[in-house]
């Protein structure tokens, strides 16, 4: 026994043997990352689990980026139905006078999130069930970092069981600095072109980041006249634009709003977490080399790796990556329940 763990221990430092911390399931998706990229040895968990914005097709593709260019492991989780499919046509809400029959959401594999470095999270409206309510929360609650995508910030049906000093936390507006509370943008009718904060344009997450641009709408998350609570800083700032082309005039009846912001969650011990938010994110947004560069620096800036980030490290994605159009109409849209190994 001696011999055969002093031989694993010898190969793992010379750079030899790297296991993947996540056994393969059929359940999930597992990316083991390159031997040359500066996230080897760190292990990032991507949840997929909203019925709008194709993350089911965006996480698979952003998991094969940074394991395959940046070298990080990394797993991807969905949101399946009873019959262990990826189902993103699930209900959040019961049907009246069906109450009963309502399914609550179910996420395999959200143990592993305990010995994840970094989360990224896309959910919408969940209903998950208490054990699985827990595991998010004790992540949220360790000082891990944590990057929210579009829906995040009402990732949640109800109030998660989370509690600091007796007063019950708001996984968007205080987790992440902001819930959605319109849609500032026309749904589903205009684009968003994303322009860099001038005070932020030296900070690590937007180095090498430009031309931001997705067909997903902005999203409004405080009260007009007001702005981000004090305790986000703003880096992208989302113009709604008249149309759904990259080159449409900007519609000046509509003020930016920020799209993307930082900020630190304090958690219930006291320990101080690096939070990064972007209500941009739909498969198709995600079509955006700059969003994804923006979205990849900050899995960098989260885990504490500022001096890793550069400019100019790919972030071109891998293999083929066709996502479906954003919405509810399923049937037209072509997006039915799907087993984890076909998003790989």
């Amino acid at each position: 026994m001696h011999s055969l763990f002093s031989t694993f221990a010898f190969l793992l430092i010379c750079g030899q043997v790297f296991a993947h911390p996540v056994p393969d399931n059929p359940q999930w998706l597992t990316y083991s990352g390159s031997n040359d990229g500066p996230g080897k040895g760190k292990y990032i968990v991507l949840i997929s689990a909203d019925q709008e914005y194709r993350s089911e097709q965006s996480m698979p593709m952003m998991a094969k980026i940074l394991s395959t260019h940046h070298g990080f492991d990394c797993t991807v989780l969905f949101g399946v139905n009873d019959r262990g499919a990826v189902d993103p046509t699930m209900p959040v809400y019961p049907e009246k006078g069906k109450e009963a029959d309502f399914k609550t959401h179910n996420i395999p594999g959200l143990e592993h999130l305990a010995s994840a470095d970094l989360v990224i999270f896309v959910a919408r409206l969940l209903t998950l069930p208490m054990e699985q309510q827990e595991r998010f929360v004790a992540y949220i609650d360790s000082g891990k970092p944590l990057i929210a995508l579009r829906t995040a910030n009402h990732g949640f049906r109800r109030a998660l069981p989370y509690k600091i000093d007796g007063k019950q936390v708001n996984f968007g507006n205080d987790v992440l600095g902001g819930s959605f509370m319109g849609h500032h943008g026309n749904w589903h009718q205009d684009s968003t072109r994303g322009t860099i904060v001038r005070e932020q344009k030296d900070h690590p997450i937007l180095s090498g980041v430009k031309d931001i641009w997705g067909p997903s709408d902005v999203y409004r998350t405080y009260k007009e006249g007001t702005s981000l609570p004090a305790d986000c800083t703003a880096l992208v700032w989302g113009q709604p634009l008249m149309g759904r082309n990259d080159d449409d005039a900007p519609n000046l009846k509509k003020e930016p709003l920020p799209v993307a912001w930082f900020k630190n969650w304090k958690t219930s011990k006291g320990k101080s977490a690096r939070v990064f938010h972007s209500t941009m994110g739909s498969g198709k947004d995600l079509q955006s080399t700059g969003l994804r560069r923006l979205i990849i620096n900050a899995a960098y800036w989260g885990m504490g790796m500022d001096d890793a980030i550069t400019p100019d490290r790919s972030v071109a994605i891998v293999g083929t990556y066709k996502p479906l159009t954003s919405g509810f109409n399923y049937k037209e849209l072509g997006v039915v329940p799907r087993m984890p190994a076909e998003y790989r």
